[in-house]
């Protein structure tokens, strides 16, 4: 039986490593991860998925006594519960995906599956959390090892009474409802240019913003994510709220996606640059290709000085000249 071992404590333990980087004495690395060295044999485009087809192929398994990884969220907590509890992962295998795809992807297929994503992200949150406050004044290593020692133990309540976890999601599934009435409704408008994989999200000036989680890490936006990355295949999303704009490039393109491949991200320092100098308040920045969900947004205003029609096209433009400046993929 392979058992949970924080990441700090693997020297010498022949390992796997999910959902993160390699260790030093790991045998075989199950990630979906830039550059993980997962065996392309067993590529998927959720690291959950990748466990769940080494657990199907005997060719491949390995004599590892421990699985680890080097942080925590709900694809990493998917990802050690398929080996460390085979049986009851497999029993459970679509949901465990889904909530795993809510979590990394922000998308889903049943409610169940978000309402647990978001729970495991309450679990996270110091403000919120039922846990011991004293946990997330760890360094971060010891803090991620904290929660799985915490959570992989209620891994099978959650997934198999996710009303127990009410309190924990339902404010932020009421944001998720809110937002995908908006999209169906068409108050949210939402419009797609494939050809540089663009979605453009149009919101109505006035929506509250309200604290949204992504990877388990809070945030604040207008409209759920959750909704949005459900209603588009779109990999690049615009979001528009009046003069308010946010350029994000989803996760999906950061990690080894396999099922299909995005067009690689570009890096947007030059555009920041040029709509800055535009710009009669305020600055444009850009987080960086490399970053797990980076964003072109405006620092030191709440709004732009640039018109709605001409930032859309000026960044229609860039995307479609630019080169690509990020690529996760190993070597096949």
């Amino acid at each position: 039986m392979i058992r949970f071992v924080p990441y700090p404590d693997l020297d010498g333990i022949p390992n796997i490593v999910v959902d993160g980087a390699r260790h030093a004495d790991s045998l075989i690395t199950l990630s979906h991860w830039p550059h993980s060295g997962t065996p392309a044999a067993l590529r998927e485009d959720l690291s959950a998925q990748i466990a769940f087809r080494y657990l199907d192929s005997p060719d491949w398994r390995v004599d590892a006594d421990a699985v680890s990884n080097n942080h925590f969220d709900e694809d990493g907590l998917a990802s050690i519960y398929a080996l460390v509890d085979p049986d009851g992962a497999q029993q459970r295998r679509d949901l465990v995906v889904d909530v795993a795809a809510a979590g990394d992807f922000g998308k889903f297929r049943s409610r169940d599956a978000a309402r647990i994503s978001i729970a495991i992200s309450a679990f996270t949150d110091g403000d919120r959390s039922p846990l011991d406050p004293a946990m997330f004044a760890l360094p971060y290593e010891q803090y991620a090892a904290a929660m799985y020692e915490e959570m992989l133990p209620r891994v099978e309540e959650l997934l198999d009474h996710p009303d127990r976890f009410r309190e924990l999601w339902a404010d932020e599934d009421a944001h998720l409802a809110v937002s995908e009435a908006g999209l169906r409704d068409h108050s949210v408008t939402l419009d797609e240019v494939p050809d540089i994989d663009l979605a453009v999200v149009t919101v109505p000036e006035g929506w509250a913003t309200r604290q949204v989680h992504r990877f388990t890490q809070p945030r604040s936006q207008t409209v759920h994510p959750m909704a949005v990355h459900n209603a588009t295949e779109r990999f690049r999303v615009l979001l528009v709220e009046g003069r308010r704009y946010e350029l994000q490039f989803r996760y999906e393109s950061w990690v080894q996606y396999v099922s299909r491949r995005p067009l690689p991200r570009v890096d947007l320092t030059p555009l920041a640059e040029e709509l800055t100098a535009d710009e009669a308040s305020g600055h444009w920045a850009f987080d960086g290709a490399g970053l797990i969900a980076p964003s072109l947004h405006l620092d030191g205003a709440s709004e732009s000085s640039i018109p709605p029609e001409t930032f859309r096209a000026r960044l229609e433009t860039f995307l479609r000249d630019a080169p690509g400046a990020w690529d996760p993929y190993d070597d096949e």
